[in-house]
């Protein structure tokens, strides 16, 4: 949770006010400033080209999925308050807060969101959401429960375990059991599930892990492309899936044994590697996005890690906002 400069021509290109131009990770991965589309041209592009199949990146491993006029969120976390966590004076009971002059310019609608687990920086919008566009939220049983607790009606979840393929007519999403990363100390914050239906949450510590999945969405006629929202992975479970794209998240410890090579190997060495959740998920979404210094240098090891160990993937680090067609 806390946690190349090329990239494949094949069909990179990024939407951005002045039209289709190709996409360069160099300035950011350098620090430089970097442009991206505005909030409304972000929102708006994929329902003004019917047929295409976007995707644009949320911050933390958040992600909005445009295909045609259907859009599918994973993890979209936009609130982005502070916490603590990236100055040293990290609050557990810090309150839960939405922010809908945040997230209401950004999603104008959806039809599913995926929770890859529920700790508040991948869930804690996910319920205002889900309510305000009468989103399907798919996820594990504490998602579940969770979502009654904040009142959203049981018909409007979707409890899975891992092993599912969901077939949603232009795409079809498979979930995957995974893990969840481990701190320094070989744990993670806020473990548990919740097997029953508790009290509306009021603070972060309130939304344990509740269990892992993965996800790979399939378009009709289009790519594959993984998505995992914490560092570690059974990697039995993903034999066969062989995406496209993987959006990869950067690991916050060592703690996991190998953690890039056997990931690698066990998704058959996508084309191309997205890494996610390095950046400060506690300051706005504005570009460039803000990264610590450590997360800075887990970034560049991710890179050099996936470049020694699948070197024909190409590696691209995104922008907010801007749309990547794959």
């Amino acid at each position: 949770m806390f946690d190349e400069r090329s990239y494949d021509r094949r069909r990179f290109l990024r939407d951005a006010a002045a039209g289709a131009a190709a996409v360069s990770t160099a300035g950011l991965v350098a620090g430089a400033p970097a442009r991206a589309a505005t909030a409304t041209t972000a929102a708006a592009a994929g329902a003004a080209r019917a047929g295409a199949v976007s995707f644009r990146w949320w911050g933390t491993s958040g992600w909005r999925i445009d295909i045609g006029n259907r859009t599918v969120l994973v993890d979209p976390y936009l609130s982005r308050y502070d916490t603590g966590l990236f100055t040293g004076a990290f609050d557990e009971e810090t309150p839960l807060t939405v922010r809908p002059t945040v997230i209401d310019p950004l999603v104008d609608r959806a039809e599913n969101i995926l929770v890859t687990h529920t700790h508040w920086d991948h869930f804690n919008d996910v319920p205002y959401i889900a309510e305000r566009t009468g989103a399907r939220v798919v996820g594990t049983l504490t998602a579940y429960h969770l979502g009654l607790a904040h009142g959203l009606p049981s018909g409007q979840l979707a409890p899975v375990k891992g092993g599912e393929v969901l077939d949603f007519g232009a795409y079809t999403v498979e979930v995957i059991s995974s893990l969840h990363s481990r701190n320094g100390a070989w744990s993670m914050a806020f473990p548990g599930v919740r097997v029953s239906r508790p009290p509306k949450p009021e603070k972060i510590s309130d939304l344990p892990e509740g269990d892992t999945l993965a996800y790979q969405i399939r378009v009709a006629g289009g790519p594959s492309v993984f998505f995992m929202g914490a560092s570690d992975f059974a990697e039995r479970n993903l034999v066969g899936l062989a995406p496209d794209v993987a959006m990869v998240a950067s690991a916050a410890t060592t703690s996991t044994a190998d953690y890039v090579p056997r990931l690698m190997a066990a998704l058959d060495h996508p084309k191309v590697v997205v890494p996610v959740h390095w950046d400060n998920f506690e300051t706005p979404l504005t570009n460039p996005p803000t990264v610590a210094p450590n997360d800075r240098r887990r970034l560049d090891d991710l890179i050099a890690a996936v470049r020694k160990a699948s070197p024909r993937s190409r590696v691209l680090v995104p922008e907010y906002h801007t749309a990547y067609h794959f």
